[in-house]
């Protein structure tokens, strides 16, 4: 090694210096959420409609963005991105490997050329354990002419304060991130990749961007060898879930996507990939979605277990243990890193511009020290299922109930105490509705577990307390009506997002889900009704109408509409609940997912994508919509 710390094999390469973000607002409409997930549950990565690698953190999902093209405004075409691109180039198709995260993109020239790209995280058995290496494998491949190429490479660090540093090697390429140099290895012609020139395609070319460690064996063998054997791991996966007879398509996708926002290294599951996709235009609405919330990984798991896909919730069972044992006191926060830690200290990423010039760009989430008291009932119901699943490997024991106890406790003593809310409300706080639903659930779970252990008097007691929390929110959560501003069936009102409230939100929706109140309940009819009347904007729900710390909502919330379509659903109003759910798989991107947020006019997708509520509302609402598969047989 020299002194600089290079071999003598490498060569240092001149840095290029990044680009400022002023003007990036005008002239960036051509990024867009036609986005490709690719992963495999320890790095992800974001591919665009041109085949461009334009978002994927290192060394994982909360990581700095190695490559962040997506968040760079119009500053994006030329660093903080990995792309192929042709000579005079015209089009650009794309497509999913069948049951997999595998991506084909089509790339054809003014003369007839085309070449086909090959993007995957290599994921499979090896040596006893599953290889899920920080890497990104790349196949080019001729298909037809004489088509000609040029790779263009320029991975970033601190969060696009600067294009890595490069040192080049015989047949690899070294990219001095802050603490996670990556090593490009690749049987293309090292120069024409770095001096970025275009070059005749005349034989499939292979690129693994990795661990900075030698790459073992042949890298176009290797690269095919690895290729075929996470196609059938991804094949056999599939295979195992139970899927609905209708929509399966869809279905199958949602729930591969769901699996890639698993770090498997902890168990967490990630509400989303990315950060600071704006909730709708301008409206500095961004936040970072790159951790585990524990709300949305119930809702992740809750679907992921009606297909059967119980590895995802043994993962993630393990995490929630972690979390448990390190609760002070019981206290759990909204959510957590995807190690585990618990301070997620939120700040602005100055150097990147945003989506579309649509900053600020935040890098951490100040809702971890928020109190949001719906998390206990979430820590409890997946947990429940481990004390009678004869399927789990670790199935609940004792010790497991009395650990689960400590967090019904908080559960308990939280009830009726003000929070921030599930849509985690910066300046004000209430008794919410939703939350204290949450608490009874957690309450009435934890008496099911001890009835299954037969611990009596624990169950005695559990369901003497979820008795209690009925009774406070049937006092505390209905609201008289003074007039019939809706059809509420002679219920003289309609439950209200908060404890002496008028106001409404569609979490009021979930009650049916719960198992709180049944759909012909009256009280829940009227408050259907409610929602509907003043929530729903045309094929689309907004979470909550009235101001909140940024002002009005904008756009609709796509699990909102969800809620609705199983609500309508559960109240026997099937047409209308499948023309609903048609219409929102309908603007489901080409790669077949959703973001958080839709414009409710337009359809446009706005939020963080893909977004973990959204894909989970696709698998709920097929496996309640579809036929039985009874019936085809």
């Amino acid at each position: 090694m020299t002194a600089s710390g290079q071999t003598k094999s490498e060569t240092e390469v001149p840095l290029r210096s990044t680009p400022d973000c002023e003007g990036t607002a005008a002239g960036a409409e051509h990024s867009s959420l036609e986005l490709w997930p690719i992963g495999n549950c320890q790095v992800n990565g974001l591919i665009d409609t041109r085949g461009a690698l334009v978002w994927g953190c290192v060394p994982r999902v909360d990581g700095d963005p190695t490559f962040c093209a997506l968040m760079r405004g119009d500053k994006g075409q030329d660093a903080g991105t990995w792309r192929f691109e042709l000579e005079n180039q015209v089009s650009v198709s794309q497509h999913y490997v069948r049951n997999t995260p595998i991506l084909v993109t089509r790339l054809e020239d003014a003369g007839g050329g085309v070449v086909e790209v090959i993007d995957f995280c290599p994921r499979f058995e090896r040596s006893g354990r599953t290889y899920r290496p920080v890497a990104y494998a790349r196949i080019v491949k001729p298909v037809r002419g004489s088509p000609r190429l040029k790779v263009v490479l320029t991975p970033m660090s601190g969060y696009g304060a600067q294009i890595a540093e490069v040192t080049r090697g015989s047949n690899h390429i070294r990219y001095l991130v802050e603490r996670n140099t990556l090593r490009l290895t690749t049987d293309a012609p090292v120069g024409y990749v770095l001096d970025e020139r275009y070059f005749r395609l005349e034989r499939p070319l292979h690129f693994f961007l990795g661990p900075d460690e030698p790459f073992n064996g042949n890298v176009e063998h290797e690269l095919e060898r690895m290729r075929e054997l996470t196609d059938a791991y991804w094949g056999n996966w599939v295979r195992s879930l139970a899927t609905p007879l209708d929509w399966q398509e869809a279905v199958i996708r949602a729930a591969i996507t769901l699996k890639l926002c698993q770090h498997e290294e902890t168990g967490a599951i990630v509400a989303a990939l990315t950060t600071s996709i704006p909730e709708a235009p301008h409206s500095q609405r961004n936040w970072d979605y790159r951790y585990c919330w524990i709300r949305d990984a119930y809702y992740t798991v809750q679907a992921l277990n009606h297909l059967g896909a119980l590895d995802v919730l043994e993962k993630y069972l393990g995490y929630l243990r972690n979390i448990v044992d390190d609760a002070e006191g019981g206290a759990i926060q909204p959510l957590y890193a995807v190690s585990g830690a618990k301070e997620i200290i939120e700040w602005e990423a100055h150097n990147l511009c945003g989506y579309r010039g649509m900053g600020p760009v935040r890098v951490g989430n100040a809702a971890y020290y928020q109190i949001q008291n719906d998390c206990y009932g979430q820590i409890v119901l997946p947990s429940i299922q481990a004390f009678s699943d004869l399927r789990l490997v670790r199935m609940a024991n004792r010790e497991d109930f009395e650990s689960l106890e400590r967090v019904g406790e908080m559960a308990w003593k939280t009830h009726d105490q003000p929070d921030a809310g599930l849509w985690e409300l910066r300046t004000r706080t209430a008794v919410h509705t939703y939350s204290s639903v949450m608490s009874w659930a957690a309450c009435d779970r934890i008496a099911n577990a001890a009835a299954h252990l037969g611990l009596n008097d624990r169950e005695a007691l559990w369901r003497e307390r979820a008795d209690t929390i009925r009774k406070n929110i049937e006092e505390g959560a209905w609201h008289e009506l003074a007039g019939p501003d809706f059809d509420d069936g002679g219920a003289g009102g309609h439950y209200a997002a908060s404890f002496g409230g008028d106001q409404l939100d569609a979490s009021l929706l979930q009650m049916v889900e719960l198992r709180f109140v049944e759909a012909d309940d009256p009280r829940f009819k009227a408050t259907l009704n409610a929602v509907q009347h003043t929530l729903r904007r045309g094929e689309h729900m907004l979470r909550y109408a009235n101001e909140d710390d940024f002002g009005l909502p904008e756009t609709a919330f796509n699990i909102c509409t969800f809620w609705l379509i199983e609500a309508l659903h559960r109240s026997g109003q099937d047409d209308e609940a499948r023309r609903l759910f048609e219409t929102m798989l309908s603007h489901r991107t080409k790669s077949g997912l959703l973001s958080e947020d839709m414009d409710f006019e337009t359809g446009e997708l706005w939020g963080n994508f893909p977004q973990t509520y959204s894909l989970v509302g696709i698998i709920n609402c097929a496996g309640q919509l579809s036929r039985s598969w009874r019936d085809w047989r």
